[in-house]
């Protein structure tokens, strides 16, 4: 079997450090793969500026796939990461194979993150960054708050989030999706932990934010979990993704 070339992009706070294991996972079973620090998150946590966006990290992923020469690249996107995977596979989708959306999936066209959940929640939000955030910075969230009914994840795991989580550079988040469509072309497969196929299919009629999910060359694979599986499920994440690049 050839080795499939995995790239890992994590959502708000986390870095390359939180696929650890599932990335060892992976290459155990002979295959390559880039986990990625996103500008201003895990190792290049000191390049975080009130200027880090939502564009700076797209390119972050577009220059490591240009600059490592990566083709046939199984791109996986993890919440926040999902938006940078989808931006990155249109500019570049020659160099991708496959689009693995982990409890996420692709925004509209002009959409942001941050208006995902609503105005309640987004000016919630602004508030945080104003006051905890120096105005630029969106704070990790109460870990130990999130964990707490979720018996796969213990308290080694929970300190390791509260030590490895840098704030979120909030332009990231508000500024919104640009698409040229070019991405559309790709195959995908969600990878759904907080809802299941028949809540999605539910939701997309009604909610503009799913219907990307549901059009197009889709394939599913539910790992009930909570939001983040590759903390409480790791095993079970990289068979599913061995699996997907089959």
């Amino acid at each position: 079997m050839n080795p499939t070339t995995y790239v890992l992009v994590p959502g708000f706070w986390l870095g390359a450090w939180v696929w650890r294991p599932v990335a060892d996972s992976l290459r155990e079973r002979g295959h390559v793969v880039h986990a990625v620090d996103l500008t201003g998150m895990g190792e290049r946590a000191h390049l975080a500026s009130p200027e880090t966006d939502l564009t700076t990290h797209i390119d972050d992923v577009v220059h490591l796939l240009e600059q490592q020469d990566l083709h046939d690249v199984v791109l996986v996107g993890h919440s926040y990461g999902a938006l940078v995977t989808t931006g990155a596979a249109d500019r570049v989708p020659e160099r991708v194979a496959r689009m693995v959306y982990i409890d996420s999936g692709p925004l509209p066209d002009g959409m942001a993150q941050a208006d995902f959940e609503g105005p309640d929640a987004r000016a919630a939000n602004d508030a945080l960054v104003m006051a905890q955030g120096e105005g630029w910075k969106l704070p990790p969230p109460p870990w130990a708050a999130l964990a707490a009914e979720v018996p796969e994840v213990d308290d080694t795991a929970v300190a390791a989030l509260v030590e490895g989580s840098q704030p979120q550079p909030w332009r990231t988040a508000t500024q919104p999706v640009a698409l040229n469509g070019a991405w559309e072309r790709l195959p995908r497969t969600g990878v759904l932990c907080t809802f299941t196929v028949e809540q999605l299919q539910q939701m997309a009629p009604h909610a503009p934010v799913f219907a990307h999910m549901v059009d197009g060359d889709w394939t599913y694979v539910e790992l009930p979990t909570w939001h983040w599986p590759m903390v409480s499920r790791p095993e079970e994440l990289a068979q599913v993704l061995d699996a997907t690049g089959r």
